[in-house]
């Protein structure tokens, strides 16, 4: 491969620090926290859709609603933990598991 074709990419970290600064900055927290948010919502979808399930039959397992699924898999709404330990034991049959680092 032609190195000189590559001279102008950059890591993710490197495109994160020089667009919305260091880890720290408030640009760069409100970057990540919103990834992890956006994160939590696509596994629940990818894992919905791998076993077959509907929103509304993922919302009725949980108790809660199919409009409430759907607005965390799209990022519009946070999951609280306890919601979110629902999806994953009641509707997934998972067990969630937490780590704190730091």
């Amino acid at each position: 491969m032609n190195k000189s074709k590559n001279i102008n990419l950059v890591t993710l970290d490197e495109f994160k620090e020089k667009n919305y600064g260091k880890r720290g900055t408030k640009e760069r927290e409100e970057l990540e926290d919103g990834y992890e948010t956006f994160k939590i919502g696509a596994l629940i979808h990818d894992t919905r859709l791998e076993l077959g399930m509907t929103q509304e039959q993922l919302a009725e397992k949980v108790g809660t609603t199919k409009s409430y699924i759907s607005k965390i898999e799209n990022n519009l709404k946070e999951a609280r933990i306890s919601t979110l330990q629902k999806i994953i034991e009641l509707g997934f049959g998972g067990r969630l598991e937490l780590n704190i680092k730091f």
